[in-house]
């Protein structure tokens, strides 16, 4: 496992890749993740107190290109107007919206307005959470709109998807657009290691929310990635040994009013330790 000492020595990449997308940093080297989708980007959550145009500012900034939207940014309801105009200022600044959610799916007209915001949109993932009771006809919508539903694991305090593992139990043998959003950090709060969750559930995840956690237990805080107890070298590793193609995206959720650092601190890492793999 990289240490974050040992590897802040090693490496003067973990800033400097900060301007370097994770595609294009491999160029050279295995070279495997050849698709501009597979740059890490920043899911919604991350700017819960930024406005839209402050989040953009600081992906730019970053060179960050990708990100998907909470309805803290774009509501549920917004118009087709509205959507066009949100997702025209993420564009005016270099910045694709790819997916959205995380949504919650407690009854049929809320998986529909899910499925018929995700088409106004134009993205290709709801990243979503529906009950049980749910799963089938969100499979029927998922078939209707081909959209995936990657649904997300939670953590120990969650009822319905606390790990990687029972997501993948509801959605294996369902539509192939039917999968996960294997959130790294709930998941070792919830005693899944981010490697070896990647490896067994890799062939239904579409995305991911990359976030270090201070231990694995329901205790667990988010910190900075480098800062917790994550193996993200192993990580990285796995995800270059299956030839990962989906996406994934930075939840930082440390301090969230003022997250620019923090956001910086983790992508810089990340990237740096993709560079060393």
């Amino acid at each position: 496992m990289v240490s974050r000492r040992n590897f802040l020595k090693k490496s003067a990449l973990s800033l400097a890749a900060l301007g370097t997308p994770l595609a294009r940093s491999l160029k050279g080297t295995n070279n495997l993740f050849p698709s501009e989708s597979t740059s890490i980007g920043i899911a919604g959550w991350t700017f819960r107190f930024v406005d839209n145009e402050d989040a953009a500012k600081m992906m730019q900034r970053l060179n960050v290109k990708e990100v998907t939207l909470k309805d803290f940014q774009l509501p549920l309801d917004s118009s087709q107007e509205e959507i066009d105009q949100t997702l025209q200022m993420f564009s005016e600044a270099g910045v694709s919206v790819y997916g959205v959610g995380v949504i919650y799916m407690e009854t049929k007209d809320e998986v529909d307005q899910a499925f018929e915001y995700a088409e106004k949109a134009d993205v290709p993932i709801i990243v979503g959470v529906p009950t049980y009771e749910l799963i089938p006809y969100s499979e029927k919508k998922v078939k209707e709109y081909d959209i995936k539903l990657a649904i997300h694991n939670h953590g120990p305090e969650d009822d319905l998807y606390p790990s990687p593992g029972d997501v993948y139990e509801k959605v294996k043998d369902l539509d192939p657009r039917m999968g996960l959003c294997f959130d790294i950090g709930h998941g070792e709060r919830a005693g899944t290691i981010a490697a070896e969750g990647f490896n067994q559930y890799h062939d239904r995840i579409f995305d991911m929310h990359i976030k270090d956690v201070t231990e694995a237990s329901k205790d667990g805080q988010s910190v900075a990635v480098g800062r917790g107890i994550i193996d993200f070298e192993s990580f990285i590793q796995a995800l270059a040994e299956k030839n990962y193609t989906g996406y994934y995206s930075l939840e930082y959720e440390d301090n969230m009013r003022e997250p620019l650092a923090g956001i910086a601190e983790s992508i810089g890492y990340f990237r740096g330790v993709f560079s060393t793999i």
